[in-house]
């Protein structure tokens, strides 16, 4: 049904719509109290699924004039938020996660808004058949790569209030500090799994391969977060050094494809590549 009235128009004012509801409805649960917690939950639970809706408007190519998809930096980087609530979601049912609400929607509201004002190039043909998937993987490592700095976060801060309350702090946010360390380097250990199996299967069908910005800062960002992952396991890093290594591995993640697209869609205002 849908595609028999999915004019660009159309979708459009769909997409609009949709963006705009979600904006407003992470807006309000970033602004919400803390006492409101059961209200909340139901209600991001429909915000995150009318922000799939939108995402699947916005990337699935509906109303194009060519069979294809649509994608750029601002859906990637709304994507990877949506996997994140998805995950804050479950996890917040079994946990306190005290301020994450709040940092979370605000970013949801943000990146939806982002999504729908700039959407993306559409891209009618892939290069492989295997290019869905390597997409598809790219995004989920980018995902799981973001609930790991969320975590990273999360034990930074429980440390702090540790310190300052003289070993008082270390349930802070509701689990022991060890399990939140090791949650944290459980989700890494996924994200370098994904993002190499992404990264040999772009190797793998592209015919040519480039050291363009968005390859060098992958294979940068994978050697930081692989590294990280051995430094652990033979020196046993933790604490800042660890977290520290976390977040600039995943900076030049997000670098290399949303920074890489965001200069050539944006700044250079220049065609797929």
């Amino acid at each position: 049904m849908i595609l028999s009235f999915a004019t660009p128009e159309s979708v459009s004012a769909w997409l609009a719509g949709l963006s705009l509801l979600c904006a407003a409805g992470y807006a309000a649960a970033a602004f919400t109290a803390e006492t409101r917690q059961q209200g909340l939950r139901g209600m991001l639970v429909a915000v995150w699924a009318a922000h799939l809706l939108a995402l699947l408007l916005d990337i699935a190519g509906i109303g194009l004039p060519q069979p294809g998809a649509r994608f750029g930096f601002a859906p990637a980087l709304s994507m990877t938020l949506w996997l994140v609530l998805g995950v804050y979601l479950v996890e917040s049912r079994f946990v306190p996660l005290p301020g994450a609400r709040r940092v979370l929607s605000a970013l949801g509201a943000a990146v939806v808004l982002l999504a729908w004002a700039f959407p993306g190039e559409s891209r009618p043909l892939a290069a492989s058949p295997w290019a869905p998937l390597h997409w598809v993987m790219g995004l989920a490592s980018y995902g799981l790569f973001g609930v790991a700095v969320l975590h990273a976060a999360m034990l930074n801060r429980a440390e702090r209030e540790m310190r300052s309350r003289k070993g008082q702090g270390a349930v802070a946010l509701g689990m022991p500090l060890l399990r939140l360390e090791r949650l944290t380097f459980q989700f890494v250990g996924a994200g370098v799994t994904v993002l190499s199996l992404a990264l040999l299967l772009g190797w793998w069908f592209t015919p040519h391969w480039r050291w363009d910005h968005k390859n060098l800062l992958s294979v940068l960002g994978w050697l930081v977060l692989t590294g990280l992952l051995t430094g652990r396991h033979v020196f046993g890093w933790r604490g800042r050094r660890a977290t520290r290594w976390l977040y600039f591995g995943a900076a030049l993640l997000l670098l290399s494809y949303a920074g890489s697209r965001f200069v050539l869609e944006v700044v250079l205002q220049r065609g797929v590549v």
